[in-house]
């Protein structure tokens, strides 16, 4: 059987989890879209919040914990299989 490779999902997880925070931020600081979601997961991630400097920071975090989650779904799979 094939095992997936826990550190190009965990990429693949933090890339995407990257774009959709900064495009979140973004959206946030240019239209008014959303505000409270990014205000709450502001909460969890440090310094993200609906300007583009707080975009910057939110896809830094968010590449940070979708690396996390994907290694860690990777991981179990292969465990599992």
């Amino acid at each position: 059987m094939n095992q997936l490779h826990i550190v190009k999902l965990g990429t693949a997880f933090g890339i995407a989890w990257a774009f959709f925070t900064m495009l979140a931020g973004l959206t946030s600081a240019l239209w008014g879209w959303g505000v409270e979601f990014i205000e709450l997961l502001g909460t969890v991630y440090a310094g993200y919040g609906p300007t583009l400097a707080g975009s910057l920071v939110g896809a830094v975090w968010g590449f940070a914990n979708g690396f996390l989650w994907g290694a860690i779904i990777a991981w179990i799979y292969n465990k599992l299989l």
